[in-house]
């Protein structure tokens, strides 16, 4: 059985829609699994086609930034058809949580599948995919010894050379998350004031805009998810060249290792089409489902024992930071206060 799918941006009065068929968001479909995600990969469209040709099971999806996939679920109420919501960042899986749209479920194969330190420890979401958060630098003007952790950021010796974007970014609230983690509220307040000394720039742009400023030398150091760089190896010209200018540095790796965060999934609360959301979530975990992930978008698997993607050899392999994802994502509210006080913008 071939799946049928239709994607559908969010917009007011926008429900879902199988593809040639209407929907009725208040009725349990049989073979079917509803899911709102905030990827916004072609490549996820494989594992949507995989899985509905090895189950039968026929996805309908939905695509959004996750604050409005949440804003709408809570909004939907008891009649909201979401049953599985997907999204990246830990950061906004416990806010899904947290607004209680997610219901905690017990799966061996989860369990067995998904490291402990990559799920919630009440089955609330799991990670399916892993980006390091990683030190990037000119390889023209900066040795790799010469920067070695997080905490290297602040060091006065970078002054006026680094980029990194808004403290806004989720991404940068989790890292700072981790900080906390690591070394409490004063450390990591003071952390974060040497960051704002040492900024080449005011904050701006995504991480892959990050990348280029390195390249283009407007300044020596950068932190960045390793997918973009990922995209970057392998997209047009300009980033190639781009690219191939820089290199990559896992921090901590004498201590407690690299900031790893996650993409992942959890079963919405009033799902009414929980098992087969289950039987999805279940699939992502698969040897094949795992490929997708680091061959379609340079993301390491979450699944031990997958193969990675030849871009992502490439940078070698390295110790990752073991702390549960639940414990930074956490911490992003704190995280934000603390660079807010630093005048991280």
């Amino acid at each position: 059985m071939r799946m049928l799918f239709h994607k559908l941006a969010m917009g007011a009065g926008v429900g879902l829609v199988a593809l040639g068929t209407g929907f009725a968001p208040s009725l349990a479909q049989a073979a079917e699994v509803n899911v709102y995600s905030a990827r916004h990969y072609d490549t996820d469209d494989a594992l949507y086609q995989n899985f509905t040709k090895q189950t039968g099971i026929k996805v309908n999806l939905i695509e959004a930034k996750a604050d409005q996939l949440i804003e709408r679920i809570k909004a939907e109420g008891q009649n909201s058809p979401a049953d599985l919501l997907i999204t990246v960042d830990a950061g906004r899986l416990v806010r899904a949580e947290e607004a209680g749209v997610l219901q905690p479920i017990k799966s061996e194969v989860l369990e067995k599948a998904i490291p402990a330190n990559l799920r919630d420890p009440q089955g609330h979401w799991f990670g399916l995919s892993t980006r390091a958060r990683v030190i990037i630098y000119a390889k023209d003007r900066v040795k790799p010894a010469d920067i070695a952790t997080y905490e290297d950021l602040a060091d006065p010796k970078w002054k006026g050379k680094l980029a990194i974007r808004s403290s806004t970014n989720i991404y940068n609230q989790s890292l700072v998350g981790s900080m906390l983690a690591a070394h409490g509220p004063e450390k990591t307040l003071e952390w974060s004031k040497g960051v704002v000394a040492n900024l080449a720039r005011a904050p701006k742009g995504g991480d892959r805009d990050q990348i280029r400023a390195v390249a283009a030398g407007e300044a020596d150091i950068a932190v960045s998810n390793t997918y973009y760089l990922g995209q970057m190896v392998n997209g047009k010209e300009a980033d190639k060249e781009a690219a191939a200018k820089v290199g990559v540095i896992f921090p901590n790796q004498n201590d407690r290792g690299t900031h790893v965060n996650i993409s992942g999934a959890g079963i919405v609360k009033t799902a009414p089409n929980k098992e087969n959301a289950i039987k999805f979530l279940e699939y992502l975990t698969t040897a094949d489902a795992q490929k997708y992930f680091a061959e379609g978008n340079y993301e390491y698997p979450a699944v031990p024992g997958v193969a990675w993607n030849d871009t992502l050899k490439s940078w070698g392999e390295f110790k990752q930071d073991k702390l549960n994802a639940d414990v930074f994502a956490m911490n992003n509210s704190k995280a934000l206060q603390i660079t807010d006080q630093a005048g991280w913008k």
